[in-house]
């Protein structure tokens, strides 16, 4: 088995392998006489289906019966409430300088004895989906969050029969040293006031994410987004794969076969809303056989550059696809929509964001025809997705210490799936190293292991602008047709200006013009915010996030070409 579960008599006690303090306090909630146990996803449909708050659509679930659910289920919608997105200032991660782990597992240890008195419900995933790499997850979560429940267990590989026997035949991960993931959750907790408990701990009165990584477990109080416990589960899950040998991955992944037999594997990394989906499950006018990993989660090795997904289903924003969208058939959850009766009075999803901002649901893997769960052949060519109007619609970096550096300071737009704490600037571009918010490790783990790839594996690099370059929007036609002369080969960099190791690809309409002042100073400008960033890393949270110098240096170097 690929993580541990269970434990003989002498492996169980203080200073081994699963038997710490945070970890200690939150599985033993497991085995509550209160807990119920959710053994099938027919169960927890029932659950969800049947919870006080429910929207049983008319819509059906598409071939329901070969994930394990019955013939006749429905879309099953729910609302959260007017809170409708993440909520990055809830996350306290232990081993972080300022994170008091010990005044945190108090929080914990109260609102878990505070939840004896109600029903849970334990639910258990894989999260992973190749022999390679399994993990087994389990969550404790209270009666009345059912969709939550459900939401989770269709996101996440549930325990069919087929995934039963391929984790049995899976091999440890990290030599039996990685325990099962436990995850407690309680939406309705709300701080009380206790002896011995201070709620100085948290970044914010109401709400906790509180990540164990090292220990695998976590403890989410007070939110009630099923994104937090989506992405609080693969904060989980790519940590594991961190501390293993692989890449953790928020992007997208696919494999081109071409009209010569070979095959190209391109990875694309973006936040929600940069087009890394897009990218991703783009079908290219069917030019090649196109096989998708994911569009959101998976993890590469650095040895074989072998890539695996972590989860089966998409977790997608519903506002591109109106009422009636022939992808809608493929839902199987949605969260922060509305409902109407269609002309036969039948339910149905109302999306288009005209609730809310950020409606989501969860698609079945049905949704791209072509899905893998691991791709063999060995990544490529790595794209960072930026929506900085300064650059290019594409670029190559030369050099692996720039290549990772780019990656570590990819700057984007804020998504509207996050919720911002008061006073922040949703329109201010961003720094999100990786384009990945979900790390509970230093920076420095990914920055190695981006470098190896590109230093000892030969896997290219690139920058591509999805957002607009100098006030001309850079549309998904232009992206797909640079992708297409980089896969077929037809592409031709040469060197950029002064850079000594970015060259460029013209693409009609977006040829940088380095004669024009103004634009060379914005671009100096937006280098240097870059170099900011590196230096702030190293003075933030203890120097936490600190890269080496030949970072630092490699971004210098790009700002003294620009003099």
């Amino acid at each position: 088995m690929a993580t541990k579960a269970y434990y003989p008599i002498s492996e169980i006690g203080a200073g081994k392998t699963g038997f710490s303090k945070t970890r200690s306090i939150i599985e033993a909630a497991f085995y509550g006489n209160n807990v119920v146990k959710v053994e099938t996803l027919k169960e927890a449909y029932e659950l969800a289906k049947n919870s006080p708050g429910t929207i049983v659509t008319d819509m059906p679930v598409y071939r329901g019966e070969e994930f394990g659910l019955d013939r006749d289920a429905k879309v099953l919608l729910f609302n959260d409430g007017a809170i409708t997105g993440r909520y990055a200032a809830a996350r306290r991660i232990a081993g972080e300088p300022g994170v008091d782990c010990e005044a945190l597992d108090k929080v914990a240890m109260d609102a878990i004895y505070t939840s004896r008195w109600k029903t849970m419900y334990h639910a258990t995933v894989y999260a992973g989906l190749d022999p390679e790499f399994m993990v087994r997850v389990h969550l404790l979560i209270p009666e009345g969050e059912e969709n939550i429940m459900y939401s989770w267990m269709l996101n996440f590989q549930y325990m069919s029969d087929e995934y039963v026997k391929m984790y049995k035949e899976s091999k440890l991960i990290g030599d039996g040293k990685e325990p099962d993931i436990y995850i407690f959750s309680d939406p309705q907790w709300t701080p009380e006031e206790n002896p011995g408990v201070s709620f100085d701990c948290l970044s914010d009165p109401k709400t906790l994410c509180y990540f164990n990584t090292d220990q695998n477990c976590a403890c989410i109080l007070g939110m009630r987004y099923f994104g937090e416990h989506k992405k609080g589960t693969l904060t989980m899950v790519w940590a594991i794969a961190n501390r293993n040998g692989y890449a953790s991955c928020h992007g997208g992944q696919k494999e081109y076969l071409l009209a010569d037999g070979s095959k190209f594997v391109a990875s694309v990394y973006g936040l929600s809303g940069s087009g890394k989906s897009t990218l991703t499950h783009a079908k290219h006018g069917g030019k090649y056989e196109i096989k998708v990993l994911h569009d959101d989660a998976f993890i590469i090795n650095t040895d074989t550059c072998a890539s695996i997904a972590i989860e089966p289903t998409y977790f997608d924003k519903t506002s591109d696809y109106p009422t009636g969208c022939p992808d809608n058939q493929y839902l199987l959850t949605a969260q922060n929509c509305s409902a109407t009766l269609d002309e036969d009075g039948k339910v149905q999803l109302v999306t288009e964001d005209i609730r809310n901002g950020n409606g989501r649901a969860i698609k079945s893997k049905l949704w791209s025809p072509n899905r893998v769960d691991k791709i063999e052949a060995p990544v490529n060519a790595i794209f960072w997705i930026m929506k900085d109007p300064t650059i290019p619609p594409v670029v190559k970096l030369k050099g692996a210490a720039l290549a990772s550096v780019m990656g570590a300071t990819l700057a984007t737009k804020r998504s509207s799936a996050e919720r911002l704490a008061p006073g922040v600037d949703p329109n201010k571009l961003v720094v999100v190293p990786y384009a990945n918010p979900f790390r509970t490790y230093p920076l420095v783990n990914d920055y190695e292991k981006f470098k190896k790839l590109v230093e000892e594996k030969q896997v290219d690099c690139y920058i591509i602008n999805t957002g607009d370059f100098m006030g001309k929007k850079v549309k998904p036609a232009d992206t797909l047709g640079i992708l297409e002369a980089i896969v077929e080969k037809k592409a031709e960099f040469k060197q950029w200006g002064p850079f000594s190791d970015i060259e460029i690809m013209d693409w009609e309409g977006f040829v940088p013009d380095l004669k024009d002042a103004s634009y060379k100073e914005q671009l100096k400008a937006r280098m240097q915010d870059r170099v900011n960033e590196v230096e702030r890393f190293a003075e933030a949270k203890g120097g936490y996030d600190k890269l080496p110098q030949e970072a630092v240096e490699a971004l210098k170097k790009l700002v003294e070409e620009l003099a």
